[in-house]
């Protein structure tokens, strides 16, 4: 599944690209705009890389540097959709609560979350997972029931620690930067039976404490450039199509309200 993030940079503004006829290319610097302090700049960007998002225009509406999606014009309605969250004021801990009606796991289900920007993007909540994870709560415990489950790119672990609340084996994973992250959230939540943490890098060879799984999760897995060519390049689709079939997700009544905003459930399916 994918959504739409961007965030903006303030100092490209100040350069202007030349093409001549004779193809040669320029770069100018433009001296009649204001130049902001670029040290200060980058050591901010350095302690806090998702500091931009806390500007509305910038942030588009998608999430805020604390991990909430913010409203905006263009994805209320998408807020309708995503599970009810707070945050704490007191320990700042994010929770999330999701609605269904299956009697045999806590009704509503509430997951509360560590959020920490600092290792990147991972660490926040973004709205794909969000939408994922709702999806997963309301087909419930039967359509995971033995099976074994490993979600790629996990980051807080939200996918992971939502669907090991009522599956038997979980295993979230990503680079090392956020496994502290997930540590936290496995044991915030007392979940250390049910879902266990892996470092997993794409390319590497499998790790021996990975199981094979039955189930492969993934959200918004790709927004680190240096992952694009390992899940994003035209080998991998050529692969893809080799191996397993896919078809869109069309039982989730909330589809069309998160397809608006770029998000879409997609379920792959091995060949036999």
């Amino acid at each position: 599944m994918m959504s739409d993030r961007r965030s903006k940079h303030r100092y490209v503004s100040h350069l202007t690209l030349t093409i001549s006829s004779s193809r040669r290319m320029t770069l100018e610097l433009d001296t009649t705009l204001k130049c902001e302090n670029i040290a200060l700049e980058e050591q901010l960007d350095s302690t806090d890389p998702l500091r931009h998002l806390r500007d509305d225009g910038d942030l588009e509406g998608v999430i805020s540097s604390e991990g909430l999606a913010r409203a905006s014009s263009s994805i209320s309605e998408l807020l309708t959709v995503l599970p009810q969250q707070s945050q704490s004021v007191e320990d700042g801990l994010l929770k999330l609560t999701f609605a269904h009606s299956w009697d045999s796991i806590p009704r509503p289900l509430s997951i509360s979350l560590v959020v920490d920007a600092s290792p990147g993007c991972g660490g926040l909540a973004w709205p794909a997972g969000q939408i994922l994870a709702s999806y997963l709560v309301q087909k419930g415990p039967q359509h995971v029931k033995n099976k074994n489950i490993i979600e790629l790119g996990s980051g807080t672990g939200l996918v992971g620690l939502t669907i090991g609340t009522f599956a038997s084996s979980v295993c979230i994973t990503d680079q090392s930067p956020l496994l502290p992250v997930m540590n936290r959230n496995v044991l915030l939540n007392k979940l250390e039976e049910t879902v266990h943490v892996a470092e997993l890098n794409w390319g590497d060879p499998i790790p021996p404490n990975i199981s094979r799984p039955d189930i492969i999760l993934a959200a918004d897995c790709v927004y680190f450039e240096p992952a694009f060519p390992l899940l994003a390049d035209k080998r991998f689709f050529g692969l893809l199509k080799k191996k397993f079939t896919w078809k869109e997700v069309k039982d989730d009544p909330n589809r069309q309200i998160y397809n608006r905003e770029a998000i879409t459930l997609v379920q792959l399916y091995k060949l036999r």
